[in-house]
């Protein structure tokens, strides 16, 4: 059976940086993102507080040990297509339905998109652009 997989395009913080995302335990999140979402670490660091930088296609996150709120904090990610995504996902042993994508608008653009809440506490959108 081919593998499927979607298309990272874009990341948009909920907050203020992409590459400073709050986890309580930078060790205990990085596998979840290497082995759930298809992101491969390309560093990390320890000063003046533990990070890793995850990318995956044409985008980079990082995540940090810096005293946030993972709860309050995640990222839009852009997709090329939901279904795809989706499909890639659930390949890693996610359980995302179909029935779980809905139509959201963002000034004049609308996007189908779903949600993944991270073991981290961080929580996910995924969309694709419609015309």
């Amino acid at each position: 059976m081919e593998h499927v997989k979607g298309v990272f395009k874009n990341a948009w913080p909920y907050q203020k940086d992409k590459m400073n995302l709050p986890v309580a335990d930078v060790d205990a999140a990085v596998p979840f993102y290497e082995t759930k979402m298809g992101f491969v670490l390309e560093s990390g660091n320890d000063n003046p507080v533990k990070t890793a930088i995850l990318q995956r296609d044409n985008i980079r996150i990082g995540l940090a040990e810096n005293g946030g709120d993972p709860t309050q904090d995640g990222c839009f990610f852009e997709v090329d297509s939901v279904e795809k995504t989706m499909q890639e996902l659930n390949s890693y042993g996610w359980d995302k339905q179909a029935s779980e994508l809905g139509i959201e608008k963002h000034g004049e653009t609308s996007w189908n998109v779903f949600y993944l809440v991270a073991p981290d506490g961080l929580c996910y959108c995924f969309g694709e652009r419609l015309p």
